[in-house]
């Protein structure tokens, strides 16, 4: 009997809209850089670095928070700002994650209904990147979601990321401690929501919907290519 269903965020329950995120923050930064000789291709140049780091970290489980971000990004451009200035391009680096025009993933508002009717308790287990997770919680209030939600960690505020059991089980723990093996996760990848999930016992689902990852690793117990489908494998 599934008592709770966890759900990854980036790809599983929103992804980026047609402008990028990346290039939100390449055109904040180009204009508060108007008047210094920084082009907006070394801007550029600069965030795509600045999220290779953030990569290496994320692959090998050490922190790289939006705020370590945002910092390391500002020091790369290889010129100096006023601390004014600094504070500035830190606020619109995390402002762009706080404005993002995601889109919501087909079919996941009503099966979240359907979950909450059944008593089914839902939760999020999310890697940030380089939006933090109470901005993630602003897009969800924003669109009517955020009520489906009975609990959350997010890497930035537990301290570690997928697969690390520690995000799993702080989600189960704001669920009103659900044991594993009566939980769900669905996640797009198999490095962190496959692995971690099965790791710590719970059921793992791959929702290939809005990504399809082709890493060659162990696959989930269950795949699925719509939100709806989740409910015919609660079924069984």
């Amino acid at each position: 009997m599934i008592e709770a269903v966890t759900y990854d965020f980036w790809e599983t329950i929103a992804r980026e809209a047609t402008e990028s995120l990346l290039e939100q923050r390449t055109s904040a930064w180009s204009e508060l850089l108007r008047d210094s000789d920084v082009p907006p291709e070394t801007v550029r140049r600069t965030f795509e670095e600045t999220w290779r780091i953030h990569s290496e970290h994320w692959r090998s489980g050490r922190q790289f928070t939006p705020v370590m971000a945002a910092e390391r990004a500002v020091e790369d451009l290889g010129v100096a700002v006023s601390d004014r200035l600094r504070e500035d391009l830190i606020e619109a680096f995390a402002d762009a994650g706080a404005t993002a025009d995601l889109m919501v993933n087909d079919g996941l508002e009503e099966t979240l209904a359907e979950l909450k009717r059944r008593g089914i308790r839902t939760g999020i287990i999310c890697d940030v990147g380089f939006t933090s997770g109470e901005l993630l919680r602003g897009f969800l209030e924003r669109r009517g979601l955020l009520t489906y939600f009975d609990g959350w960690a997010f890497s930035d505020e537990v301290g570690v990321y997928k697969p690390d059991p520690a995000i799993f089980a702080r989600a189960l723990t704001s669920l009103g401690d659900v044991p594993a093996d009566r939980a769900l996760h669905i996640g797009d990848l198999r490095r962190t929501d496959v692995a971690g999930a099965r790791g710590f016992g719970m059921t793992s689902v791959r929702y290939r919907g809005a990504n399809d990852d082709d890493e060659d690793l162990p696959e989930a117990d269950h795949v699925i290519d719509h939100h709806a489908q989740l409910l015919g494998i609660l079924d069984r």
